[in-house]
């Protein structure tokens, strides 16, 4: 397998722990968005959106959007699973996923911070508030399901790990990057603090990846 990401890139974080958690090798080839190389014809025919991560596995067509990418390795390696096995469970893991994957993440890619400054002309200051506003809404949503909801446990959904603290813990990377307080979110932190004593979690952070700034 190839996996097409970025050091930085939350989303790419979330496949490289599922690959992780399941035991798959695969080669990583990074895409650095910050020089613009998800621009490039040669990364736009494997993704037209030229975004990250994007996933070759045989001779099959890439695939692209990280849920849809840790599903397809779900179904293909389903051992450790990643979602519990009622449907009502499977439904609860994939709505907290979304509220990180498909709400809150989307509104601080670097496409639209890139727009917020080019066509907006928001300074640094009014960036960092609307990336910390957007993450800070998602993991209060998560908080508020953690807190009132009986199927929580050491995890977001029960004892062990699921799709939903793998977009957790990519959440709370991300608001950690933008200097935001995840104590501020008690029991989401206690979550991640579990996920981050398992080694394919903290194997995967970003700043342990090739072109990060530095190691942690």
């Amino acid at each position: 397998m190839k996996l097409f990401g970025f050091w930085r890139s939350l989303a790419t974080l979330r496949v490289r722990i599922a690959m992780n958690l399941k035991g798959i090798e695969r080669d990583e080839v990074m895409v650095d968005l910050m020089a613009g190389a998800q621009h490039a014809a040669e990364f736009r025919a494997i993704n037209p959106q030229g975004v990250v991560p994007a996933l070759i596995d045989g001779d099959g067509p890439p695939l692209f959007q990280s849920l849809a990418i840790i599903e397809y390795l779900e179904e293909r390696f389903p051992q450790p699973p990643l979602l519990p096995a009622d449907p009502r469970g499977r439904a609860r893991v994939r709505g907290l996923a979304q509220v990180v994957a498909c709400d809150a993440h989307p509104l601080i890619v670097p496409r639209v911070r890139e727009y917020l400054e080019r066509d907006l002309d928001a300074d640094e200051s009014q960036r960092l508030a609307w990336i910390r506003h957007w993450l800070g809404e998602g993991l209060r949503t998560i908080e508020a399901h953690l807190e009132d909801d009986a199927d929580s446990g050491a995890y977001c959904h029960g004892d062990t790990a699921t799709v939903a603290d793998i977009c957790l813990v990519s959440l709370a990377v991300g608001y950690r990057f933008f200097e935001g307080r995840l104590e501020e979110f008690p029991n989401a932190a206690a979550v991640v603090e579990r996920c981050m004593a398992q080694d394919a979690f903290e194997r995967a952070h970003p700043l342990r990846q090739p072109g990060a700034p530095h190691t942690r």
